[in-house]
């Protein structure tokens, strides 16, 4: 790729990583070393660095005195746990958010509502998963609690390599479209608990689809999560 130049470079050194990573250019397990990615990206040691620190901080990639950073890979055990803490975190983003949601708010949810069925008509499934996200992030974001919200952000980001399934083990999008509007229709409700409910219902499938595979058939899904969240 073309050298970075100096505007706002940390920024575009980390956002340039992060978007490979989560793209699976660097899949789980890569190494990724300063002195390579300085010469690719035409720039110092010094902005890799920091990039690599933040990524750290995001729990994008583990450094290691020996190895440098590596990109993170989930096991099996490592992504069901992650989902329980994404259930937990997620159902107190709605309880939270709920009560609180403005009219601005319920039709940003319609709007990403609207993108799912357009994206789902089109067999778009990069975009779906793309809108998927956003849609859980929204409630999160919507309960205005900084420390929730930051937490979403990371587990997001570790899960986020992991959620475009193959075609295979995906299965129907119809089933989580109609559990995102019973979402979106508690909300709009105001009904929180039943939101609630709705979301952990829906979560609890694809943990179930997990559970079912071999430890072997979720490391051939090549980091991909076998199932649509």
């Amino acid at each position: 790729m073309p050298a970075l130049d100096n505007l706002t470079l940390r920024e575009r050194v980390h956002e340039h990583l992060k978007r490979e990573i989560m793209a699976n250019r660097y899949a789980p397990g890569s190494e990724l070393l300063e002195v390579p990615l300085s010469r690719e990206l035409g720039v110092s040691r010094g902005p890799i660095r920091e990039a690599l620190h933040r990524l750290e901080a995001e729990g994008l990639v583990e450094i290691t005195p020996r190895r440098g950073a590596v990109v993170i890979s989930l096991t099996k055990r490592d992504f069901l746990e992650a989902y329980q803490v994404r259930e937990a975190l997620e159902a107190l983003g709605v309880r939270l958010a709920v009560p609180l949601l403005t009219d601005d708010d319920l039709a940003h949810i319609d709007e990403l509502m609207e993108q799912l069925s357009k994206h789902t008509a089109s067999g778009d499934m990069e975009a779906f998963f793309e809108v998927n996200a956003a849609f859980h992030a929204a409630f999160v974001e919507a309960s205005g609690n900084r420390k929730l919200i930051e937490l979403h952000r990371r587990l997001q980001a570790q899960m986020g390599r992991y959620r475009r399934p193959p075609a295979r083990l995906r299965g129907s999008v119809e089933q989580p479209i109609a559990a995102h509007q019973a979402i979106a229709d508690a909300s709009r409700s105001r009904d929180a608990e039943r939101a609630v409910a709705m979301l952990m219902r829906h979560i609890e499938v694809p943990q179930r689809t997990i559970e079912n595979l071999t430890d072997e058939e979720f490391a051939r899904s090549a980091g991909l999560a076998p199932v649509v969240q």
